[in-house]
């Protein structure tokens, strides 16, 4: 059973029925207890730093989460906010302390404004390292849809699995051992991103 967190941010429906097409037994959950019985845990999100940690905490998820995925060893993915929410630290209007799963730290993007808008909304290429081969495995075109203000910027590069550019380099999704965080939206990024929700199924 794949267990969707919902902490109340997020396209939950959304990645849902991404899983439903896979045929995956998925449901969204409030209640902490069902992540004891997943085979799978998604963190989605969309929305700010801060309010993405006070609510997963007010949820309390937090400590069966880091229970689950560290000590069980249980893949989880974060998408979107839930990628940027893996690191140590974000600095999204107040610095606010992340899960830590991934040391590392969110950040804005520094870029020429009148170039690039920021959001960073759209379709964009994701390249992927040595450690993206199991996410990115069959991805013919790796073309994926992103709507993010702020980045992960990871401490060891060891665990970035994909770069893309906007104005700057910068991470489209990463790994840590079970541990796997998108920064595009898989779930509207139509036959690519269902690819990767599969291999992520598959690990």
């Amino acid at each position: 059973m794949v267990v969707i967190i919902d902490y109340g941010m997020g396209n939950l429906f959304s990645v849902q029925n991404a899983l439903r097409v896979l045929k995956a037994d998925a449901v969204i959950s409030k209640d902490p207890e069902d992540l004891k019985n997943a085979s799978h845990i998604i963190l989605p999100g969309v929305g700010a730093f801060p309010d993405g940690m006070k609510n997963l905490k007010a949820s309390g998820f937090v400590e069966i989460l880091k229970r689950e995925v560290l000590e069980n060893k249980k893949p989880f993915l974060g998408i979107c906010l839930g990628m940027q929410m893996l690191a140590s630290i974000g600095e999204e209007h107040v610095k606010t302390e992340g899960l830590g799963l991934i040391p590392g730290a969110v950040r804005s993007f520094q870029v020429p404004e009148k170039e690039f808008r920021i959001p960073h909304v759209g379709w964009n290429d994701a390249y992927p390292t040595e450690a993206g081969k199991v996410l990115f495995d069959g991805v013919d075109q790796n073309v994926f849809y992103f709507v993010h203000s702020y980045h992960f910027v990871p401490d060891d590069t060891s665990t970035v699995a994909a770069w893309c550019d906007y104005g700057e380099c910068f991470v489209a999704a990463v790994r840590k051992d079970n541990i796997f965080g998108v920064q595009f939206h898989p779930e509207k990024s139509q036959k690519n991103g269902l690819m990767v929700l599969e291999n992520f199924l598959k690990a």
